[in-house]
């Protein structure tokens, strides 16, 4: 990798001029994406609650009493007839969560059919299922799946404020095994955790120092549920959420910068400008795992208003031409009627 950032390089960034930060980004954006393509992933939890981790922003962790109620891993045709909704939705790729630390090898063979199984339907497949072991990378990989999350969720110093049931470097050492297993990496942050500017550089500068930078950097506000520690944190000024996604640009300019947990706390004119900052990516669908976000049609008309197209999968061939229609329908045609006709 030819450029490697410094923590002092990415927080003068962050503090640069707003006007003069969201060009330099927009410029970036160009030179690598077209600007009014956007890539639309859905997220679906295969597996909810009850995670031995302590993680002091998510609901999910048997820790905290937030009101959640677990649920045992999706039946895989379950799994199946969600991604089939998300894609006539106009989803082009989708993602399946589990609330774990690790998975069990016992659950590898339903994983597996998941992914094979939402692959078949000419989607992307991406997974976020906590650690795993290098056989375990393996076999996932094996099976096609084309994106593993894991997020970094902020920078090493502040790491230890907000979990402490897995350290840094497992977390690095998974997207290590993830990289060497042929899948492709999705690994972001949260922003609102109570972290400095600072926290938020170095969060950056891990991402973009990596080996190979994430073909996917899911950007996260702090969605605040009652009865986690953070319940009470300040809100984050949307502007400086604006400037790390603008940064995230800027430093790993051939990734795909996502717009995630948060989106239903902004307005239409934060998004714009997150969109203008190069973000180029989002979930799509009424749910985060277990958070809200906004309805599809909501998605749609803004869409329609700032002239973006949903981008189409990169396993879509000539046989995926129905799916192609029902994308051009998303933005062009009036909601109402494409949601009778895809009935």
């Amino acid at each position: 990798m030819a450029n490697r950032w410094t923590v002092s390089q990415a927080k003068a960034l962050l503090e640069k001029p707003f006007l003069e930060l969201l060009f330099e980004a927009q410029q970036v954006h160009r030179q690598h994406f077209d600007p009014c393509q956007v890539q639309v992933s859905t997220l679906l939890s295969i597996k909810t609650g009850a995670c031995p981790e302590d993680c002091k922003y998510c609901p999910q962790s048997a820790r905290y009493k937030t009101g959640l109620e677990s649920e045992r891993l999706m039946e895989v045709e379950a799994v199946l007839a969600s991604a089939r909704k998300a894609k006539a939705a106009g989803s082009g790729r989708f993602c399946m969560g589990a609330a774990w630390k690790n998975p069990h090898d016992r659950d590898m063979p339903y994983l597996e059919a998941m992914v094979k199984g939402v692959k078949a339907m000419g989607l992307e497949t991406c997974m976020t299922l906590g650690t795993l072991s290098d056989k375990q990378a393996n076999r996932l990989g094996d099976a096609g799946l084309d994106f593993y999350n894991h997020n970094l969720d902020t920078s090493p110093e502040f790491y230890g404020n907000i979990i402490t049931t897995r350290s840094y470097q497992e977390r690095l050492d998974t997207l290590d095994k993830v990289r060497d297993a042929g899948i492709k990496v999705c690994s972001g942050g949260i922003i609102g955790l109570g972290e400095t500017v600072r926290d938020r550089a170095g969060l950056l500068v891990q991402l973009a120092n990596l080996p190979v930078q994430p073909e996917s950097v899911p950007i996260n506000m702090l969605v605040k549920v009652k009865g986690t520690p953070l319940a009470e944190n300040e809100d984050v000024d949307p502007f400086d959420f604006i400037r790390t996604i603008a940064v995230a640009r800027i430093m790993m300019p051939a990734s795909h910068v996502r717009l995630s947990a948060g989106r239903e706390q902004m307005n239409e004119q934060t998004q714009a400008m997150c969109f203008m900052a190069g973000a180029n990516s989002i979930f799509y669908g009424c749910k985060l795992l277990t958070t809200p976000n906004p309805e599809e049609d909501k998605d749609l008309l803004l869409f329609r208003k700032l002239g973006l197209n949903p981008q189409p999968t990169q396993t879509q061939h000539g046989d995926n031409l129905q799916q192609q229609v029902l994308v051009d329908q998303l933005v062009h045609a009036d909601t109402e009627q494409f949601y009778n006709a895809a009935l």
